[in-house]
């Protein structure tokens, strides 16, 4: 018997017109014109014998039957397009080990050992997505993260890779390299704020046992590589995490005038959800990270 299915393409129509609820950028979305996306809706309501949009003049607003129906159909075009991705890549997602890693410390720690791994294990599929401290290990898809904070997570186990540590960084274009202050000298320049760790001044100035009463104010960065550029061209000083600067510092386009790194009081951890302890690739991981970061420790 042939199936009670609407065609694809009138589904994807409804999807586009329901996830915009406008057919005009429902027909951009799709490359088709706006009548053609009219059609095809005018289609599916006789087709079903409902109807799923309210029109208003040039607004149109889902019915709760077609707001019904649009979640259902979005999640089977999504689980439709993941099916026929994974054809292409000849696996399936769910293969993968899925990594998740704080967006900057993966884009300037994790990613330069990462080859090292694949060479190791050639046979082990990787995907990597960003994530933050305050991930919940009870509901995540991720199988393992690296994460910073005090090794205490609900529902997880931890293992210590290392301990962070931070300076007060300049360019040598705002201050020439081998010039050292007194460290409250930092005061006289622009101090650079970032927005996403906003304590990181005062963990500086605690850990270098600084006594400094004045304002910490400064031109503020929503992440912590726009902070690193900033300090790159000389724009001010910077507090930043030196295990994201190790190039930098070597190739010296960053110094540190105001005396050696000093830990922060947090340390990076690996961490995996407990109902993933069993997994041989999250261990295999884990123990990876562990060799790795052995002579931090």
């Amino acid at each position: 018997m042939r199936r009670f299915l609407p065609t694809l393409s009138t589904l994807q129509a409804f999807e586009a017109a329901a996830r915009q609820l406008s057919f005009t950028k429902a027909a951009e979305d799709l490359g088709i014109t706006q009548s053609a996306i009219s059609r095809q809706i005018k289609n599916l309501e006789e087709f079903l014998g409902i109807q799923l949009f309210e029109r208003y003049g040039s607004r149109v607003v889902l019915t709760d039957a077609g707001k019904a129906y649009a979640e259902t159909i979005h999640a089977a075009i999504d689980k439709l397009e993941i099916a026929s991705i994974d054809i292409v890549r000849g696996r399936r997602a769910e293969e993968a080990l899925k990594i998740g890693t704080l967006p900057t410390f993966g884009s300037r720690w994790l990613t330069r050992y990462l080859d090292a791994f694949s060479r190791n294990f050639p046979d082990e599929h990787l995907e990597f997505t960003r994530t933050y401290n305050d991930v919940d290990f009870n509901s995540t898809s991720m199988d393992i993260a690296i994460l910073r904070g005090d090794g205490s997570w609900p529902a997880a186990k931890s293992y210590p890779l290392f301990a962070e540590k931070i300076a007060v960084v300049a360019a040598p274009g705002l201050i020439p390299t081998g010039t050292k202050f007194d460290k409250t000298g930092f005061a006289n320049f622009r101090l650079l704020q970032n927005a996403s760790r906003s304590s990181l001044w005062l963990k500086w100035l605690r850990a270098a046992d600084i006594n400094y009463r004045g304002t910490l104010q400064g031109p503020r960065f929503d992440n912590t590589g726009m902070l690193i550029n900033a300090a790159i061209a000389g724009y001010g000083l910077a507090v930043l995490p030196v295990c994201l600067i190790e190039d930098e510092l070597a190739e010296g386009k960053l110094h540190t005038p105001f005396g050696a790194p000093v830990p922060s009081g947090e340390n990076f951890f690996v961490v995996y959800p407990e109902r993933k302890a069993h997994s041989i690739a999250v261990k295999r991981f884990r123990d990876w990270l562990l060799q790795l970061t052995k002579h931090l420790r």
